[in-house]
């Protein structure tokens, strides 16, 4: 069985441990563009989003913090029904533009955080979370979905080098 994109099985044989740590996730505004259908269509959408945010000269990667708000799990949802709001935080607002943003929040949250290094379509993170830690740990998980941080984003990124820290909102 597989959990955005990792052998589950293969996780929990080798014994994957990851450093999980409890946080309150502050109030976010963001700004976002929603990907809904096929998971390998979801680079033509974050490209409107970096449009908007290049038009806009959003460059401080520390201010202006991307977000993946997960509302499905592409390995087991059919891609028609797959959506992920991809984000930006920005405190102002957006008005009508071609790029399809809009302005969210996403609401002050407890969360168990885990960081994934590497490639972002094989995130262990999440996995380790949902399959290891959460069974292991007594936490339910809220009715928020869970979300990443891209923590480093751009051309000059290279795979292997990509961190991802994963919030799991918790009750």
């Amino acid at each position: 069985m597989t959990l955005f994109g990792v052998d589950i099985g293969l996780a929990i044989t080798i014994g994957t441990f990851m450093e999980v740590k409890i946080v309150t996730f502050p109030e976010t505004k963001v700004v976002a563009v929603e990907h809904l259908g096929s998971p390998a269509l979801e680079y033509d959408t974050v490209k409107k989003l970096v449009a908007w945010k290049l038009e806009n000269r959003l460059l401080d990667q520390l201010k202006y913090r991307s977000y993946g708000i997960h509302y499905t799990n592409p390995r087991i949802t059919p891609p028609t029904e797959h959506r992920v709001d991809f984000c930006l935080s920005f405190d102002k607002d957006v008005g009508p533009n071609p790029f399809g943003i809009r302005n969210m929040v996403i609401p002050e949250l407890r969360c168990a955080v885990a960081r994934d290094i590497g490639s972002r379509s094989n995130n262990k993170a999440a996995v380790y979370l949902y399959e290891t830690w959460l069974s292991q740990c007594g936490e339910t998980p809220s009715d928020f979905p869970i979300f990443f941080h891209y923590v480093n984003v751009g051309p000059s990124v290279r795979e292997e080098e990509m961190i991802t820290d994963v919030y799991l909102p918790l009750n």
